[in-house]
């Protein structure tokens, strides 16, 4: 197997102009340079930790997805904070971070620990409660999750019910 010759990170914080940096939770890295570039962000403050290549990697790249296209996806119905989703729609969530993850299984191939990554999830919800659910890309997000179901032949209806 070849070397790998690329660094990968799932970026776990928010850069917005004119405001610091907000990490929600420790940024993941792999492959070559992955030490270096958590020493850089660990030197100005935004927690990195590296993770091996392979199925660790993936995991940690479908755990972001999950928190995002769930709170995305959500959020278009429900609104609000990622909280306040967990708090009040905690079974429409787990329906749409569900289908979700059906899409994701169809992507890569492989079957992740859902209920792991669920805690994920709501350990990237405990680091900033207050994170809106949506923003304006999520239409397109759901829009692209509705198309990757289509590919394979998913039905998704929870993401369907949304569609606009």
């Amino acid at each position: 197997m070849a070397t790998p010759t690329t660094t990968v990170i799932s970026v776990w914080f928010e850069k917005k102009k004119g405001i610091d940096a907000k990490p929600l939770i420790a940024s993941t890295a792999a492959d070559p340079g992955a030490a270096l570039l958590c020493r850089a962000l660990d030197a100005i403050e935004l927690p990195c930790r590296e993770v091996a290549p392979g199925n660790e990697l993936l995991f940690e790249l479908a755990r972001k997805n999950v928190y995002i296209l769930t709170t995305n996806i959500a959020g278009l119905k429900t609104g609000g904070t990622v909280s306040q989703l967990w708090a009040r729609h905690e079974r429409f969530a787990r329906d749409v971070a569900s289908e979700v993850m059906d899409i994701q299984d169809a992507l890569t191939g492989v079957r992740l620990d859902r209920d792991a990554l669920i805690a994920g999830m709501l350990e990237a919800f405990d680091g900033d409660p207050k994170h809106g659910c949506t923003g304006r890309s999520a239409p397109a997000r759901r829009a692209r999750a509705i198309s990757h179901a289509n590919e394979f032949r998913l039905a998704v209806p929870t993401l369907r019910s949304l569609a606009g």
